[in-house]
C-alpha cells in the first residue's frame, strides 16, 4: 500500500488504543536507548484519557489499521509517530503538510538528541534548532532539542 492510499482523519475515541500501539512500536524501534517514563498501560490510558479527548489528534488509516499519528496543541507539534513499517514511504511528509496547514503561523516541537533521523526529517521540512537541553526537564531525562518552523513571508 502506498502513502496515497492512506486516509488522514481526525482521531476518535475508538482510535486511542491503536494510536498507543503505534506510539509504543515506533518508540521502541526509533529510540531503543531511551528510557520510557511510562509503562504500556500508562501510555494506553494517556492516549485514551488525554491525547484523543483533549488535543487535536489525527490518524493515518491504511485499510483498517492505524499507520501513524499526529498530535497538535496550540503551536506545538506534540507527537508525530509512524508505525515502523510506514517509515520512508511519504506518510510523514503528508502529516507535516497537514500540521503546517493547521498551524500556518508556525510550529514548535521537541525531539531527543539521539533521534538523528527525526532531526533530519524536521530540518528537511524547514525547522531550525533553537535550543538544546541536558534532558533534566523531560520525563525520560534524555537530552533534547527544540525546533521551530516559521512560514516564509
Amino acid at each position: 500500500m502506498k502513502s496515497d492510499d492512506v486516509v488522514l482523519r481526525r482521531a476518535g475515541d475508538s482510535d486511542a488504543i491503536d494510536m498507543a500501539a503505534v506510539w509504543l512500536r515506533s518508540f521502541a524501534a526509533a529510540l531503543p536507548t531511551v528510557r520510557r517514563a511510562h509503562d504500556d498501560d500508562e501510555v494506553r490510558n494517556w492516549f485514551s484519557q488525554v491525547v484523543v479527548p483533549q488535543q487535536e489528534a489525527w490518524v493515518a488509516v491504511a485499510g483498517a489499521s492505524v499507520a501513524g499519528l499526529l498530535v497538535l496543541a496550540d503551536t506545538e507539534l506534540e507527537q508525530l509517530y509512524l508505525d515502523p513499517s510506514w517509515r520512508g514511504r511519504g506518510l510523514g511528509d503528508r502529516f507535516m503538510a497537514l500540521a503546517k496547514h493547521r498551524r500556518p503561523q508556525g510550529l514548535e516541537l521537541w525531539t531527543f538528541q539521539v533521534n538523528e533521523p527525526a532531526q533530519r526529517f524536521y530540518r528537511r521540512h524547514g525547522f531550525v534548532a533553537v535550543e538544546r537541553t541536558d534532558g533534566l526537564r523531560n520525563e525520560e531525562r534524555e537530552p533534547d532539542i527544540r525546533y521551530v518552523w516559521r512560514p516564509q513571508r
